[in-house]
């Protein structure tokens, strides 16, 4: 049986830029092998594929290479299609059931609003390998769950960074660099990097942002930010952190649609 793919630029105004995400939506569960062939074909950061279950739909996303338990930018894709193929009425949740619990998206006015949890980041010990690998000098070196976070001490530093991927890659699943942004336009900036499960550099990452948002939540003292990931495409997240989750909002559109026959 065919299979359809709806490939979205996510976290973007236009096509072309954001991060794009395959969105499969399938009538019930599928494979893991075949799921995980499907994004190595796609050579997406992420490709989403999803089923109704119960009030909502349950949600799973795979890089090229493996699954992962939280991803961003692809569950606004998959959103955005639910909404755009008519699944849900514009005004209904959409309701995710992942590996990362309950998430929860809503339309307001043009932006897609999802609920997530809050990744905090506590110091940590630096790894000598670690500024090494991004060739910087950090202001602070802290860790989540899942990622190291690395704040520099300026826009420049953010945007000249050449990584070295094949050890940044031996060190943890993701590292995210960041500073205050300048110009007034955004709170702050990033870059995120994730050679461990196959993508070197992410180009526009929600889940970074549930790191990114507490830290500099609590820094700037301010509940709602806007940020920019600076990769070659770029994207623009909005955040407000309550509690331990943070909204993240953005945009998304549709670029192709292709069939797996």
């Amino acid at each position: 049986m065919s299979q359809r793919i709806v490939q979205v630029d996510a976290f973007a105004d236009r096509p072309f830029t954001g991060n794009p995400a395959a969105v499969c939506i399938l009538d019930g569960p599928a494979e893991e092998t075949w799921m995980q062939q499907i994004a190595a074909e796609m050579n997406l950061s992420e490709s989403a594929f999803l089923f109704t279950e119960g009030d909502g739909y349950r949600l799973r996303w795979f890089t090229p290479t493996v699954e992962v338990e939280l991803c961003g930018h692809a569950t606004l894709a998959s959103a955005h299609v639910l909404w755009e193929e008519g699944h849900l009425r514009p005004e209904q949740e959409a309701r995710f059931y992942t590996k990362s619990g309950l998430l929860t998206a809503n339309r307001a006015d043009d932006l897609i609003k999802m609920n997530f949890p809050a990744q905090p980041v506590v110091p940590c010990d630096v790894p000598p390998e670690l500024l090494g690998a991004l060739g910087v000098e950090a202001v602070f070196v802290g860790k989540s769950q899942f990622d190291y976070l690395v704040e520099v001490d300026s826009e420049a530093a953010v945007r000249n960074c050449r990584p070295d991927f094949v050890s940044l890659g031996q060190l943890s699943r993701g590292t995210i660099i960041t500073s205050r942004a300048e110009g007034g336009r955004y709170d702050f900036i990033s870059r995120f990097f994730a050679p461990a499960v196959g993508i070197n550099e992410d180009p526009v990452t929600g889940a970074a942002h549930c790191q990114l948002g507490p830290y500099w939540s609590a820094k700037m003292k301010k509940r709602d930010l806007v940020a920019y990931q600076a990769s070659a495409r770029g994207g623009v997240v909005h955040v407000r952190v309550e509690g331990n989750r943070v909204i993240l909002s953005g945009t998304a559109v549709t670029v192709m649609h292709c069939e797996l026959v």
